[in-house]
């Protein structure tokens, strides 16, 4: 299988700093924002959607621009880069948030389709959880 090349990543301002952002070939801006746990600041939780005004404020939108691969392949480049960044995170948090249209027909295909893509990013140091609502990547001791 071909690799795919990720989409040029813009990081953020500081190193460690949390929100990553690119834009696609079709001018699809996206924004992805790790976000620590209140509870266990080791702990992270990965959110990324769309920023372009055309989708309303739906960051969550389905764009169906035909990028979906090289989107994804840009956002396992973005988690590798925050992971080593950030090395003693412990545990990554995907929610797979829904589009409106997505929860009208009640599945979470953004989810399966993060869960496709953990291999590539975490290794078998990692271990998975994967539930309806959300997938966690936890590092076993």
């Amino acid at each position: 299988m071909q690799k795919i090349t990720p989409y040029k990543i813009t990081p953020p301002a500081i190193k460690s700093g949390t929100v990553y952002s690119f834009t696609t070939d079709s001018g699809v801006n996206y924004e992805v924002r790790f976000g620590r746990k209140q509870d266990n600041i080791l702990n992270a939780t990965i959110v990324f959607g769309v920023t372009n005004d055309e989708y309303e404020g739906e960051e969550y939108s389905i764009t169906n621009k035909g990028e979906v691969y090289h989107v994804m392949a840009t956002i396992v480049e973005v988690v590798r880069l925050y992971k080593e960044e950030h090395p003693n995170v412990n545990s990554f948090e995907f929610t797979g948030e829904q589009s409106e249209k997505e929860k009208e027909k009640n599945k979470n295909v953004r989810l399966n389709l993060y869960h496709r893509y953990i291999s590539e990013v975490f290794d078998n140091t990692w271990s998975t959880e994967f539930t309806e609502e959300k997938i966690v990547i936890k590092k076993q001791k």
